[in-house]
């Protein structure tokens, strides 16, 4: 039940994104971005991820006015993710608003750097 609350949460900010979500799912959408599919608002858990690729495994996540105060909280879930096999990288609102490129240069090294996943995630089959 609690996941399908998830789920249902995560379409919703889907369909409501904020101006820096829209500008990065913009360079990172349909495989535009080093050939890496991304999704957004993933659920991974009982989180949810802003952006999320699996090959590599990589989590992106955008700070905003509302994770002021939510340290502690933002550890939690980026050690849960971690421990799930991804790597994880965050940029400010700011950081997407004022330099975009600087952002996608961040995350294209960290693309370019991630192990290569050891194990099929969820059962699906590898791709060799």
């Amino acid at each position: 039940m609690r996941e399908a609350r998830l789920t249902a949460y995560a379409k919703a900010m889907r369909k409501e994104p904020s101006e820096p979500e829209q500008r990065l799912w913009l360079a990172l959408r349909a495989k535009r971005f080093e050939n890496v599919k991304f999704r957004r608002q993933k659920v991974i858990g009982r989180y949810i991820a802003d952006f999320a690729a699996r090959d590599p495994m990589l989590v992106i996540e955008l700070d905003g006015d509302t994770h002021a105060g939510q340290e502690g909280y933002d550890e939690a879930r980026t050690h849960f993710l971690q421990e799930q096999g991804y790597r994880v990288i965050r940029f400010s609102n700011i950081d997407v608003m004022t330099n975009l490129e600087g952002v996608l240069l961040t995350i294209a090294s960290a693309v370019a750097t991630s192990p290569l996943p050891t194990l099929s995630p969820e059962g699906e089959r590898a791709k060799i």
